[in-house]
């Protein structure tokens, strides 16, 4: 798309996606019952910032959520935060974990809701075109 002057301008989504900062895990902590990732963010000019995103393990075990899981839904917690808020500690709290596992729970029930794939009408399908043994 071309401006006023005949110069192309970047479309608007581009725009968008690169004020978006950018999330890399760095490492983690334990400290008493809780697990604290380290993430670095980096925005679109490069700027790197710390952050971190501390979860109670007590309780990711009563919402079945495995330590696998823990660092992509940490990094979630900073991905839904405001780009004017400064803060850069965050807790991964019950209120996530409790729509995560009912998300998790709504996933499954739909996942045994769908109807089995049906068998061949004819067990001899496709015997037609089959070279037979010799």
């Amino acid at each position: 798309m071309n401006g006023e002057n005949g110069a192309p301008q970047p479309r608007k989504e581009t725009m968008a996606e690169n004020s978006k900062m950018h999330f890399v895990l760095t490492g983690f902590n334990q400290v008493k019952e809780f697990r604290v990732f380290a993430f670095e963010g980096v925005a679109a000019n490069w700027a790197r910032m710390a952050f971190t995103v501390r979860t109670n393990l007590a309780l990711t075990r009563l919402y079945g959520i495995r330590l696998q899981e823990l660092p992509l839904l940490c990094r979630a917690v900073l991905e839904r935060r405001e780009d004017a808020d400064q803060e850069r500690a965050f807790t991964y709290g019950e209120e996530d974990m409790r729509v995560f596992a009912d998300a998790a729970a709504a996933r499954a029930e739909a996942a045994k809701q769908k109807k089995p794939p049906r068998p061949p009408v004819n067990p001899n399908a496709g015997s037609a075109w089959r070279v037979p043994p010799r």
